[in-house]
């Protein structure tokens, strides 16, 4: 049985939509509980008013009360009510994290990126500043091969001389070169400090034929130029009072100090076939020879056997060594050089008083400390301290008990700025001229049967007279 109920309402036109509207959500959301609602039925009349009516299922005791029907129309509009507020908090909580979280995470993002570009910006900058360094070095190293590919140009070709009679002795070829790319310089530069001096010499009552302080340097005299890389440094000499044979005062010996394993040692005949580059002989030396501080004396060559403190002396005559030591606290291999490197811990000499030895040790904290050796054991005679450190120096020889220093290895015109007397036990600061006309001198010992210094000056090898004050 069905039951209808008729409301007959005046409304106006906005009125009218909104009830559609309210039908319409209460019809969508009741049709799915119950299929016996109210639907409603809409009719006009001649006076322009709209009639509409309903018409509901209910059991037999139900009625169409007014006040079911708004209680129902009560519950529906406070679940839409409910229902509009949950759907705004669930949008406005959904929009208000999404977008608090890509505001966090763009900024998380900016901030990773431009972390990231400063990184490589100062790692570019350190490259930038490191590739600076390497082409000057580079260039650098281009202007002296150039430099030296200039100058060997320009070097003359050695003539032969024709031979003539029986005395006539055949010329070897020239001189055996190491492998330059298994060479390794042992050069360790270090700053160059340059002593104040004045000219302490007293005027008057002085010769050039005594064995008095040293008074004046000459001019460098070149007398050979090295062919390779080789021969950037090393030790030239001759011996001032040699046996009766089989080498002579007129013998020129030279090693090239630069390789990995010095064991060759060049005779010459003379100045002369020196100059040409025609050895009469190579000795092969039974031990490795360090730096540039060896010297010939007395028919044997006094070196420092590499990486160690020991000294060997080695007979020409003989081939073979004749006597070592250990040279007792010297430093060696770098500990105490000269200031142009070369591990030059270890500088042997020859004067008219005998052997000597230059050096320091770590109770001398790197002063130079002077040994007078026994020329065949090598004992030790007697020591001297002195109070100039060898690594502030270039150089140092001896001269009639003397020590000198000079200043700079590089400098063009430097000077022997100290002389230590070992007869006093006195030093003191001079002033000698002396050149460095090719600007790396590396090796500086005296002849005193020639009265001149020899010296190997940036791939030269020159000598220079000295001039000595009355004894």
């Amino acid at each position: 049985k069905r039951n209808s109920c008729v409301w007959v309402a005046n409304l106006t036109p906005a009125a009218e939509m909104w009830i559609q509207a309210l039908i319409l959500c209460v019809s969508c959301w009741s049709l799915s509980e119950a299929q016996q609602r109210s639907s409603p039925h809409r009719s006009g009349d001649p006076a322009g008013q709209c009639q509409y009516t309903f018409s509901v299922s209910s059991p037999v005791e139900a009625s169409c009360s007014a006040g079911s029907a708004k209680a129902e129309l009560d519950g529906v509009v406070s679940r839409l009510a409910l229902l509009e507020a949950l759907v705004s908090r669930l949008i406005a909580g959904v929009d208000g994290s999404a977008g608090a979280g890509v505001e966090a995470t763009g900024e998380e993002v900016l901030q990773e990126a431009y972390t990231q570009v400063t990184l490589e910006r100062d790692q570019l900058e350190q490259e930038k500043e490191s590739l600076s360094k390497q082409v000057l070095e580079l260039q650098r190293r281009l202007d002296e091969q150039v430099r030296e590919a200039e100058s060997l140009k320009q070097k003359p070709c050695p003539q032969t001389h024709a031979s003539g009679g029986s005395q006539h002795r055949e010329r070897p070829a020239r001189d055996p070169e190491y492998d330059s790319g298994n060479g390794t310089y042992q050069e360790m530069k270090a700053e160059l400090t340059e002593v104040p001096a004045s000219q302490l010499i007293p005027d008057g009552n002085w010769t050039s034929t005594g064995c008095g302080e040293l008074l004046s340097v000459g001019d460098p005299v070149m007398h050979r130029k090295a062919d390779s890389i080789t021969g950037k440094y090393g030790v030239w000499l001759k011996d001032p009072e040699p046996p009766a044979s089989p080498y002579t005062n007129q013998t020129v010996w030279r090693i090239d100090a630069v390789g990995k394993e010095v064991l060759q040692l060049f005779a010459y005949e003379d100045i002369d076939q020196f100059s040409q580059g025609f050895p009469m002989k190579v000795l092969v030396l039974p031990e490795p020879l360090e730096s540039t501080g060896a010297t010939v004396y007395r028919g044997s060559l006094y070196y420092q056997r590499k990486r160690s403190r020991t000294l060997i002396r080695y007979d020409l005559a003989s081939e073979s060594v004749a006597a070592r030591l250990d040279l007792p606290h010297a430093g060696f291999h770098g500990q105490h050089p000269y200031s142009w490197g070369g591990y030059t811990d270890i500088d042997l000499a020859v004067d008219e008083q005998g052997l000597w030895v230059i050096y320091s040790t770590g109770k001398a904290r790197g002063a130079i400390v002077i040994s007078q050796l026994d020329p065949d054991n090598l004992e030790v005679k007697k020591t001297w301290d002195t109070k100039i450190r060898k690594n502030t120096v270039a150089n140092a020889f001896m001269i009639c008990g003397r020590l000198y220093t000079v200043a700079s290895y590089t400098a063009p015109n430097t000077t022997i700025n100290y002389m230590f007397d070992t007869a006093t036990r006195v030093g003191r600061a001079i002033s000698v001229t002396f050149k460095n006309k090719y600007r790396y001198n590396s090796m500086v010992d005296y002849n005193h049967a020639e009265r001149k210094l020899y010296a190997w000056d940036n791939f030269h090898m020159v000598t220079y007279d000295v001039k000595l004050g009355r004894a």
